[in-house]
């Protein structure tokens, strides 16, 4: 079992910057990849980014060049670094844990709006 717990979310006007926190426990952090998704009402959940335990990253076309992803092995964290943020990047972010044996687990998520 993974806890995963997002904080970070909030309200920016556009060109802004959030930098969003995805706590996990229950599990060896260091063997998880981790990723972040985002979902708006009425849409699927949608790619944002992911990292490996080996440090392999994935980023949506729509974030590369404005959005990083880190993680932190020893504070069993992973983080989104948001930057240059645009109206259409409004959504709800959900940390994504998935374990050795692909089961797969989420957090609550946290709103993130950017107004124009």
């Amino acid at each position: 079992q993974v806890q995963l717990v997002e904080s970070g979310g909030g309200l920016v006007q556009a060109g802004g910057s959030l930098r969003l926190s995805c706590a996990a426990s229950g599990s060896r952090f260091s063997n998880i990849r981790m990723g972040w998704y985002r979902q708006t009402p009425g849409k699927q959940r949608e790619l944002v980014a992911t990292i490996t335990s080996g440090g392999s990253i994935n980023y949506a076309d729509s974030v590369k060049g404005r959005f990083t992803i880190s993680r932190d092995n020893a504070k069993n964290t992973v983080y989104l670094q948001m930057n240059s943020l645009k109206p259409e990047d409004t959504a709800v972010y959900y940390c994504n844990a998935v374990s050795v044996s692909f089961s797969s687990y989420w957090g609550q998520g946290t709103q993130v709006t950017v107004s124009a």
